[in-house]
C-alpha cells in the first residue's frame, strides 16, 4: 500500500488585495527583512490582536506562505486562533489597513482593535 500525501491548507487564506499589499511592503522593507508576519500578540480588551510586521528571520515553527510579492508567516503560536481566517487589506478616503475573517472569534472589543476565542 503506498502512502500519499495530502496538502495541507494554508492557516490563513490572503484576499488577492492583501497579497498586493504584502508586496508593497516587501518592495520598501528596510535592509534584512525576509518578510512580513503575522502574530495574535496579547493585548486589548478581549484579550488578542492581530499584528503585522516586518521579519528578519523565520522561527523553525512558524507556518510559511509564498505569495507572488514575498514570503508571509504566521507565528506558529498563533497558527490555533487563525486557522480558517481570509485577511484582506481594505483602503478608504479615511483608513486603510489589514481585516481579518476569523472563524475562530467569539468575540471583539468595540473598537475592533483585539478580540477573543
Amino acid at each position: 500500500m503506498t502512502a500519499t500525501t495530502r496538502t495541507r491548507p494554508a492557516a490563513v487564506i490572503l484576499t488577492p488585495a492583501a497579497e498586493a499589499r504584502v508586496a508593497k511592503l516587501m518592495g520598501e522593507a528596510p535592509e534584512g527583512a525576509i518578510g512580513v508576519k503575522l502574530s495574535t500578540p496579547r493585548r486589548g480588551c478581549s484579550g488578542l490582536a492581530y499584528s503585522v510586521d516586518y521579519v528578519t528571520g523565520a522561527d523553525k515553527f512558524d507556518e510559511r506562505i509564498e505569495t507572488p510579492g514575498g514570503l508571509f508567516f504566521i507565528d506558529g503560536a498563533s497558527v490555533l486562533y487563525l486557522v480558517g481566517s481570509i485577511m484582506d487589506w481594505e483602503e478608504d478616503d479615511f483608513t486603510a489597513g489589514f481585516t481579518f475573517a476569523n472563524p475562530n472569534a467569539k468575540g471583539a472589543c468595540g473598537c475592533g482593535e483585539s478580540f477573543t476565542v
